[in-house]
């Protein structure tokens, strides 16, 4: 008899969240061991299932401090950074300055979104913030052709956060967006 594959799904948890989320997770699925290398910290359980905690940015010479590699992954989680928030799709952009989840500054319109009309936008919002991180979302060929535009030259370099899934880049959207950037991305897999 053929055994079903895995189920895995994707949670994002606020720091603060952690240590209560890898309890009921322990509760749900028995005692658990971890290993922490590269890739996160890797947590499995005694049912089989595994949950790998990673860190929404990298340590960059800022580790987070702690007893405990949980710990430390919530003190490194939990540090503000600088993000840059483009959000970009045919029908219209969202771009945001923001210090950890705080938007600073923002722009977004419901037009269609060229690269260099959105450029222009983001260059005007990021210019000025400091900003450490971008975080796209959207359209995965926009952003790229946005980020590729001269005007934001200063900020292309900068290390990309995971991509997430926006289907409508709007202002009301932009909160959430810098919310889920600076969350613990688990990924869970179920025997």
């Amino acid at each position: 008899m053929d055994r079903p594959s895995a189920s895995t799904r994707l949670a994002l948890v606020p720091a603060p969240r952690l240590h209560g989320w890898v309890e009921r997770f322990a509760a749900s699925h028995g005692a658990i061991e971890e290993d922490f290398d590269d890739d996160g910290l890797l947590l499995t359980a005694g049912d089989g299932a595994t949950a790998l905690l990673k860190a929404p940015w990298p340590v960059d010479g800022r580790p987070g401090r702690g007893a405990s590699n949980l710990d430390r992954l919530v003190s490194l989680a939990a540090q503000e950074r600088r993000l840059g928030i483009l959000l970009v799709r045919r029908g219209g952009f969202a771009v945001a300055a923001a210090s950890g989840s705080a938007i600073l500054a923002s722009k977004s319109g419901k037009r269609h979104s060229d690269p260099k009309t959105t450029a222009d936008f983001a260059a005007g919002i990021f210019n000025g913030q400091g900003v450490e991180y971008i975080v796209p979302g959207g359209d995965r060929v926009l952003v790229d052709q946005v980020l590729a535009h001269p005007l934001l030259k200063a900020v292309a370099g900068c290390t990309r956060l995971s991509f997430l899934d926006i289907q409508e880049p709007r202002s009301s959207v932009l909160a959430k967006a810098a919310a889920d950037a600076c969350a613990i991305r688990i990924t869970v897999k179920n025997p």
